[in-house]
């Protein structure tokens, strides 16, 4: 085989493995994309007609610090986020050199995830805020998912935020969205005393039969 065949046939072996990378990139892309335009709509849905019907809500309880970095960490989320499903090169320099197997179990969590989102805003219904804060006519509502688990939206969030990172093969997007759990777990427990201060002993009760954000196991 002539040096140029020998040439042309790499060449062409590299061009081929590079538009197969592209394909399996934009295949991740738009799963990615799928999995968050789907979440974000039932999300922003519930909580736009909770909003309308409920009336706002103070979030001068959660403490100033809190308040901030919650707030700065959501932003660079979403901006790490948004920037991958609009141009994976612009988040490049976070990218993590996962197989891309590991990426496509990735996408399970995502999948799984959205059902379970539409439960737990269908079952919350007009009670949902995004603070610590209680509207004047809350419920305590302990049906579907909040049966087991007082705070399925901080586990069910967290679930689609770390499928995208996988998905993305980002490290910034899935320790991001860590902090941002992380955040709320701080902020939980004064979100767990407004609930009391507003139920009293039921919630006490619904407490002691409930996991925070997993089911709890019976001894």
């Amino acid at each position: 085989m002539h040096a140029e065949t020998v040439e042309d046939y790499l060449r062409s072996i590299c061009e081929l493995q590079h538009k197969e990378k592209i394909m399996s990139e934009t295949n991740f892309r738009l799963i990615a994309t799928a999995i968050f335009l789907i979440g974000i709509t039932i999300g922003f849905y519930y909580r736009f007609k909770a909003q309308r019907v409920g009336g706002g809500v103070s979030r001068k309880e959660e403490g100033t610090p809190i308040l901030i970095l919650l707030r700065v960490a959501g932003l660079a989320t979403w901006l790490g986020l948004l920037a991958y499903l609009i141009n994976p090169q612009w988040m490049r320099w976070a990218s993590l050199p996962l197989p891309e197997w590991v990426r496509w179990l990735g996408a399970g969590p995502g999948i799984i995830a959205l059902p379970l989102l539409y439960w737990l805003f269908s079952s919350i219904g007009l009670n949902i805020t995004d603070t610590v804060a209680t509207r004047s006519n809350h419920a305590l509502v302990t049906h579907g998912p909040y049966r087991w688990v007082r705070h399925p939206l901080y586990s069910v969030g967290t679930l689609l935020f770390v499928s995208i990172g996988l998905l993305a093969a980002n490290w910034f997007i899935m320790v991001s969205s860590l902090l941002v759990l992380g955040m709320l777990m701080i902020r939980l427990p004064k979100e767990e005393a407004k609930l009391i201060e507003k139920f009293g002993d039921e919630y006490r009760d619904y407490m002691k039969r409930t996991g925070t954000l997993l089911p709890r196991l019976k001894n």
